[in-house]
């Protein structure tokens, strides 16, 4: 899945496969300019941060159990969201410090470092990659990604994938090769 935000005419948090297809809002309401994202991928949580109301929020994957997780000035220049253990992780594009958030009081807010001009911020972390099983967008025998002449991208599942073309390109009826 994909998550992302949007703050144009409707402001919302949604999520769709990676090629686009079944695209669902998750967030729709009490929501105006959501800026950063995080996923929890163990407990499948959505984090963000919206900079009009000054907020940290969360909800499940399907949109359930919203709750704000911290609200105020502290949180009203932040840029940048990423989650590790018990705590979000995110830099306050104001004084460009490195703010660690307990993502269950929300009130443990602590200043790590200070960084010039600090954006985003992420944590790699071994125990957060998932474990990569065989998908529909491997490599075939003929270097081609899910025997796509150009673009692989994963559908529904890992095993479904769709065929898209680059720029100037259309996609063949065979559904796979680009011309």
């Amino acid at each position: 899945k994909l998550f992302f935000t949007d703050y144009g005419n409707a402001a919302k948090v949604e999520r769709c496969d990676m090629d686009g297809m079944n695209r669902t809002w998750i967030v729709d309401s009490k929501i105006e300019q959501p800026t950063a994202l995080a996923l929890d991928l163990v407990n499948k949580y959505v984090y963000w941060v919206d900079i009009y109301l000054d907020s940290v929020e969360v909800v499940d994957y399907q949109g359930r159990k919203r709750h704000t997780i911290t609200k105020g000035r502290q949180i009203r220049h932040l840029c940048g969201l990423a989650v590790f253990e018990n705590y979000l992780y995110t830099v306050n594009s104001d004084n460009l410090n490195i703010l660690r958030i307990n993502r269950y009081n929300g009130t443990d807010v602590q200043s790590l470092a200070r960084l010039d001009n600090a954006k985003e911020i992420r944590v790699y972390q071994k125990r957060t990659q998932t474990a990569v099983r065989s998908h529909a967008c491997e490599v075939d025998p003929y270097g081609m990604p899910g025997g796509c002449s150009h673009i692989c991208l994963l559908s529904s599942n890992y095993k479904a994938r769709t065929c898209r073309c680059r720029t100037g390109f259309i996609l063949g009826s065979d559904g796979r090769s680009c011309k």
